[in-house]
């Protein structure tokens, strides 16, 4: 099939995905191939080129898109709410489950208490402009919150927020790792995205300015949704 056919294709849903925005649905594939006066499969090999480019995205079932701009995501000691206010996003959040569990020896060793301990633990869905974006657990241990449960988080309400507010502890710093994931079962179903998909696993611990720690997060955040940014610098002191 001419190579320039494809390119033909390409550049029209290029354009399309311009004036229409990220995130708009495309025309499919036959009113594609009606508009640009080729077979269904010039559009296709199109729409995959474009796909693998990621500048659309096609959903099994729900037709093409076009791909929204992955927000750059720095490791910084900020909430999921500012993080994206300040890309420009809507960020919304919805209350997943809550429960109060004793704590593992693995999670005792990253929250630095005893085992056995209570541990307060909250499952919560990011969203920005209504797109589902990560899937988050909270764990907080139950000295450093004592009351805390679920519904105080219901509504969007920020924790950073409630946690200096109501228990006097400000965040100051803390430890993230990131790993790269693939999505399954009923994660998929949450982050709307095909079981298989992507994503990463951030792990963070996080002190308070006292150097107690507060919290440990797991958060399956969606790759397609997301950059992760990490400064780098020149290591000094070496020669050539």
């Amino acid at each position: 099939m001419p190579e320039s056919r494809v390119t033909r294709v390409a550049a029209e849903v290029e354009r399309l995905c311009r004036v229409l925005g990220p995130g708009a649905l495309l025309p499919g594939e036959r009113e594609l191939a009606e508009t640009c006066a080729v077979s269904r499969s010039t559009v296709r090999l199109a729409l995959a080129d474009l796909t693998s480019r990621r500048v659309v995205e096609r959903r099994h079932g729900a037709g093409t898109y076009a791909r929204r701009t992955a927000p750059a995501h720095p490791l910084d000691a900020v909430s999921f709410h500012d993080d994206m206010a300040r890309r420009g996003l809507r960020p919304a959040t919805r209350v997943l489950w809550g429960d109060e569990l004793p704590a593992d020896d693995d999670l005792a060793a990253g929250l630095e208490i005893r085992t056995k301990d209570p541990v307060v633990r909250i499952a919560r869905l990011r969203l920005a402009d209504d797109e589902p974006m990560a899937r988050e657990v909270l764990h907080v241990p139950g000295a450093v919150a004592p009351g805390l449960c679920a519904s105080d988080l219901d509504g969007g309400a920020s924790w950073y927020e409630l946690l200096e507010i109501r228990y006097g502890r400000r965040i100051a710093d803390g430890c993230q790792t990131a790993e790269p994931v693939l999505v399954l079962g009923e994660d998929a179903v949450l982050l709307d995205v095909p079981p298989g998909s992507p994503a990463w696993r951030f792990v963070r611990t996080s002190r308070d300015e006292g150097g107690q720690v507060v919290e440990r997060v797991d958060a399956l955040v969606r790759a397609d949704r997301y950059l992760v940014e990490l400064p780098i610098t020149r290591p000094r002191g070496r020669g050539r």
